[in-house]
């Protein structure tokens, strides 16, 4: 007798995937981790064969061999539009992992997994933003979310780019002065934002490290310094416009809803950016409730899967103490 899994559940992001199969009563049957999900950079069938690997892992922890009759429930990063979903649907629907594929951008799977029924938005502020939103009925608000040509502005790599642009230019009289012309050199060992101009172009510091000043951002705001702090607040208002935007969409701007902050610079709670954006969503949606989200995106992957397939309340509830 083989193993029933009801759902695969796969959540990718550009860093890491998670995988959880889950049994018909909502019983977490085997999990698995493994590396990040990026088909722009190394191909779909390449990236997909990571997640194989993963699910191979989840499947050798199983006390049997897996049906892998039922729905496979993937969110992955870099399916950002509509027909990206549908050819990485494709792609997996040839792997034979389950009778039926849904994919779905990774944003879905921190919404579902921070709401109870698939109702309310989410804002995912991370290396970029997103936002998504869904309701019971089946309606969905989304953006593209791919950059500065679909309107984005901010995340980790946003700010750190904004950051490095305000304080080069105070640092040579073309912009105001800034504690960050300071501030961003001094987090590489540098004393000026020549040194560090000169190091990130010629390589010495690698452009992925870029990362690593959005922190400093936020602290030097935290201390006081108006560019700083400016950055700060016009991220506020960014993730409250696709909030709004979402909440409107779905008739949802006058309703008691969930709106949901994820992604590491959200996650991370700073007062200047949290507390403003509760503030203005106030103001836009009063009775909307902002909270962080906490639960792992898989679960939301698994929770989308059991709504796929019609599973009772009862596995939900099951299913979600399991990551509680």
């Amino acid at each position: 007798m083989g193993v029933n899994v009801s759902v695969v559940a796969i959540d990718a992001g550009n860093s890491k995937t998670d995988v959880a199969l889950i049994g018909e009563d909502g019983a977490v049957l085997a999990t698995a981790r493994g590396g990040g999900f990026q088909p722009p950079v190394v191909g779909v069938e390449a990236a997909i064969d990571a997640l194989a690997a993963a699910l191979a892992r989840a499947v050798a922890d199983l006390p049997a061999p897996p049906v892998l009759s039922g729905h496979v429930s993937a969110c992955l990063a870099n399916a950002d539009l509509p027909v990206e979903e549908a050819e990485l649907a494709a792609a997996l629907e040839s792997r034979g992992w389950g009778s039926s594929v849904e994919v779905r951008n990774d944003t879905f799977a921190i919404l579902r997994a921070g709401v109870d029924e698939p109702r309310g938005v989410a804002v995912v502020c991370g290396a970029g933003i997103n936002c998504v939103g869904m309701t019971p009925d089946g309606r969905v608000a989304r953006f593209p979310a791919i950059g500065r040509i679909s309107g984005d502005w901010g995340g980790g790599s946003g700010l750190a780019e904004e950051a490095l642009w305000w304080a080069a230019r105070a640092e040579d009289g073309r912009g105001e002065a800034s504690e960050l012309a300071r501030a961003l050199p001094r987090h590489f060992g540098l004393d000026s934002m020549y040194g560090l101009i000169e190091a990130l172009h010629r390589g010495a510091i690698p452009l992925t490290r870029r990362h690593e000043l959005t922190p400093v951002l936020f602290a030097t705001a935290e201390a006081g310094d108006p560019v700083a702090a400016a950055l700060v607040k016009r991220q506020a208002h960014e993730v409250v416009a696709m909030a709004s935007v979402a909440l409107d969409r779905l008739d949802l701007l006058e309703e008691e809803v969930p709106v949901l902050l994820g992604g590491s610079v959200l996650a991370a709670r700073h007062p200047q950016l949290n507390d403003r954006i509760a503030a203005l969503l106030a103001a836009r949606a009063p009775k909307a409730e902002v909270r962080v989200v906490t639960e792992p995106p898989v679960l939301g992957a698994a929770l989308l899967g059991l709504d796929r397939t019609g599973a009772a309340p009862e596995v939900h509830r099951r299913l979600r103490a399991v990551y509680a």
